[in-house]
């Protein structure tokens, strides 16, 4: 097989190519956002089966890196990165979950979740952040001037960055909006040692301090090393839980695949994945792409109402889905693409919907973050509408871990939440110590 390789390029298609180890986010020439391009007519010298064959024995390997479920793929994400320069938690390979129950309860029976928040930080963003922080590991060895990682966050990006980058040794800086993170998503890169600075504004207003103070290689403040999603590594990384979930069903391709969008960098990962399994012959067709959106944070959905006309921005307002609370998403053109080459479809869901799909989840033994609350919440709207048949194969990405989010949990269940009504509350009951009382309790509560 010929030598693999690849390089950034202006995803608007502007003329040149650039190394993935230089300090460069954004094309030189018109300002769009960069994409890695691999050499497709090298992958294909491999077989589709024989790429399958590869990608099934690395499954859970311990010969490194390839039993992480990002580089098991290395040949399709940096064929040109040293082993050594690696930096991993074996992140990926997470459980595709057959929701039985609660597909038989809203008339679905293929409804899977791919949970992504069983991973080492507890989100789908440690698929990206390893390959981002191997190529610093890389640049760093090779005497690139990078002195720190940094990133703004809602909250999972922080946690993965921080992770990554203490396992490596690289200083890192997180830029969280103030008061607008839950506290477990908080505590984490501060216990990572990361530098935490929490400014007075939104995610949208920490993305434009952060896209002032880190730039492109020429600028002396290039030594501060952009790690948002605008960053096109992270998108190489995300984009193998679209092969892993082909992967998972024995290389068969699911009807539906829905995900909770923010900042829109998971779901142009998504499709870029699965479009690269069609572009070397493993799949034939794509699955239909649903991006989920809090109707309090919707710039996305409003695109997609004027058919991507133009980019509506949003002042995002304060939502339970605190992870997608951004108005001025980076990955917009990309994801733009994503919809309109799957034949996909933008939904927006209330408070109180992606409240109730949460619990709902939770009550058949899952334990949802409020971003899966949000997809699930799209998928029942779909459902209702008969857009997804009852036949049809439906996964459902969830991004985070619930654990992350336990104030919403504790919200929820005691009845607290702004424009939620909690149907499926489950509150302690409270008894004396009297072995009767309890007896007639349990009685009540199982007639």
């Amino acid at each position: 097989m010929s030598e693999l390789k690849s390089h950034f390029r202006c995803f608007r298609g502007c003329a040149g190519t650039y190394s993935v180890f230089e300090v460069i986010y954004t094309c030189p020439n018109c300002g769009g956002l960069l994409e890695v391009q691999h050499d497709l007519d090298a992958l294909r010298a491999r077989s589709a089966e024989e790429w399958k064959r590869v990608f099934d024995e690395r499954v859970g390997t311990t010969e490194w890196p390839y039993g992480s479920g990002v580089w098991g793929k290395k040949e399709w994400i940096l064929p040109t990165i040293a082993d050594d320069n690696v930096v991993s938690m074996y992140e990926g390979n997470s459980n595709l979950f057959w929701a039985e129950r609660l597909g038989s309860q809203v008339g679905v029976s293929e409804l899977w979740v791919k949970l992504c928040g069983n991973s080492h930080t507890g989100s789908f963003k440690d698929l990206g952040m390893t390959v981002l922080i191997s190529v610093v590991k890389q640049m760093r060895s090779e005497g690139v001037p990078v002195r720190a990682v940094a990133c703004a966050s809602t909250g999972d990006t922080s946690a993965a960055l921080a992770a990554y980058a203490a396992a490596a040794g690289i200083p890192a800086v997180i830029f969280l909006p103030e008061g607008k993170v839950s506290p477990a998503q908080l505590i984490q890169p501060i216990a990572n040692g990361a530098y935490v600075l929490a400014l007075d504004t939104d995610f949208d207003g920490c993305m434009r301090v952060i896209r002032e103070i880190t730039h492109d290689g020429e600028s002396p403040d290039s030594s501060i090393y952009l790690a948002n999603s605008m960053n096109s590594l992270r998108i190489e990384g995300q984009k193998t839980v679209g092969v892993e979930i082909v992967q998972q069903f024995d290389w068969e391709i699911p009807d539906w695949i829905i995900i909770p969008v923010g900042n829109l960098g998971n779901i142009s990962a998504l499709y870029k994945g699965l479009k690269m399994m069609q572009e070397v012959g493993i799949i034939s067709r794509l699955p239909r792409l649903v991006a989920a959106q809090a109707s309090k944070a919707n710039p996305f959905y409003l695109s997609y109402m004027n058919d991507f006309r133009e980019k509506v921005n949003v002042e995002a307002e304060t939502t339970l889905a605190s992870a997608i609370q951004i108005g001025d998403p980076v990955s917009y053109e990309k994801a733009v693409q994503a919809i309109r080459e799957t034949d996909g479809i933008v939904e927006q869901v209330s408070e109180h919907e992606l409240a109730a799909a949460a619990a709902m989840a939770d009550a058949t033994g899952m334990y949802t973050c409020p971003h899966t609350g949000a997809a699930l919440a799209a998928l029942f709207k779909l459902l209702k509408r008969k857009v997804v048949k009852s036949s049809d194969r439906v996964v459902v990405i969830s991004t985070a871990h619930g654990l992350k989010f336990t104030p919403f949990k504790v919200g929820y269940h005691e009845g607290t939440l702004d424009e939620v009504e909690s149907d499926f509350a489950n509150p302690p009951v409270y008894l004396p110590a009297d072995a009767e009382i309890v007896r007639e309790t349990i009685q009540r509560r199982l007639t």
